[in-house]
């Protein structure tokens, strides 16, 4: 399976004030080979997790645990970010998101996909993996924040759209040299 392949040896911290969502997430990630693990429910643990580890990817809750700072802590020291919300769940935090460098935006309620976007955000550009997610849940966004939500920032969406057209490598070459090694 390629999302066995893609996660083997991985290390990813899921940050969250509710333990039932880390457990839930652990419990969608618990059949990938070798996938080490990092739970923090605090900002101040989260951070400590982040300055003492190296990570492949970050899944920080915003609501409960300074998700934005520790999302800047991330970027910083260079790991991808997958923001996960239920109570964050709006335009401007998305916006934000996106404005800090993180790598995806989730809601809670597609926790289930969450395997598929850290496949994502480990195997695709950065742009690509922002176009999937808007292919994605663009129809989520628009019916939880109505028709218009971009026209307030309509110069920040149009900018941002125009930047995910780019054309660049879909695939980073990272993984295709992992993948021949790996052979």
């Amino acid at each position: 399976m390629a999302t066995t392949h893609i996660l083997r040896d991985k290390t990813i911290l899921i940050v969250d004030d509710e333990p039932d969502v880390a457990e839930s997430v652990e419990e969608l990630l618990k059949d990938h080979a070798d996938l080490i693990v990092h739970t923090a429910s605090t900002f101040q643990e989260a951070r400590q997790l982040l300055f003492s580890h190296n990570y492949d990817v970050a899944i920080l809750d915003i609501m409960g645990v300074r998700g934005f700072e520790l999302l800047e802590i991330a970027r910083h020291r260079g790991f991808p970010v997958v923001m996960l919300t239920a109570h964050a769940l709006n335009p401007e935090a998305l916006k934000r998101s996106i404005e800090l460098g993180a790598s995806a935006y989730l809601p809670k309620d597609y926790l289930p996909s969450l395997p598929e976007f850290l496949e994502d955000v480990l195997r695709l550009s950065y742009r690509s993996v922002w176009r999937k997610v808007f292919d994605d849940l663009l129809g989520i966004f628009n019916e939880r924040f109505g028709s218009n939500w971009r026209k307030s920032e309509q110069q920040f969406w149009t900018d941002f759209d125009k930047k995910l057209q780019v054309d660049e490598p879909a695939i980073l070459s990272d993984q295709l040299s992992d993948k021949k090694d790996s052979r």
